[in-house]
């Protein structure tokens, strides 16, 4: 199993993440945006620095398919710059790129990572029991989580996090990082 992340780091929300996978022992992967690396870098290296992975989320969390090709591949290098690193692992925001885009990435040596479980955290509507529901309904070995460290999903997100690892870790299932 892979829990992952997106849009991060943020200190009003990834902080909190990380003290709960610690608790837990457990491995996350981060998608992160390029400009919150630019405003949070510490936060940026304490998760890199507690052996979770990282993964190109774009520097502005562009919407591939409403982006020149040129102006979305920028951006991706622009993310590099600025983590400086080019991790083997990329997200297109919204899970949407291009034909075109999605070739280029993988030419740069990205893994393009999607989900088959989309927790919708960021919606206001949605509540730590539904998420969890949907968990424990749609999970199958090998399942990518995607939760969100994001101000809008922090508080939902933080809720629900504890309970899908502990449900998870009775079940049996491994969470690992990809």
């Amino acid at each position: 199993m892979y829990l992952t992340f997106d849009d991060g780091p943020v200190p009003e929300v990834t902080p909190g993440v990380l003290e709960i996978l610690d608790r837990y022992g457990v491995k996350a992967t981060f998608f992160m945006v390029g400009e919150n690396i630019d405003k949070h870098p510490g936060l940026f290296r304490q998760v890199v620095t507690a052996g979770h992975a990282v993964g190109n989320h774009t520097y502005n969390h562009l919407k591939g398919w409403r982006t020149s090709f040129k102006d979305y591949m920028a951006n991706v290098q622009k993310w590099e710059e600025t983590a400086e690193s080019n991790p083997d692992l990329f997200r297109p925001p919204y899970g949407k790129a291009t034909l075109r885009q999605r070739i280029a990435l993988h030419r740069r040596g990205y893994r393009i990572i999607y989900w088959d479980i989309l927790t919708r955290d960021y919606n206001p509507s949605r509540t730590p029991e539904a998420m969890l529901a949907q968990i424990k309904r749609d999970i199958c070995p090998g399942s990518i989580i995607n939760f969100h460290d994001s101000v809008k999903s922090g508080e939902r997100m933080l809720a629900v996090l504890p309970q899908a690892i502990e449900w998870l870790q009775q079940q049996g299932y491994e969470l690992e990082i990809l």
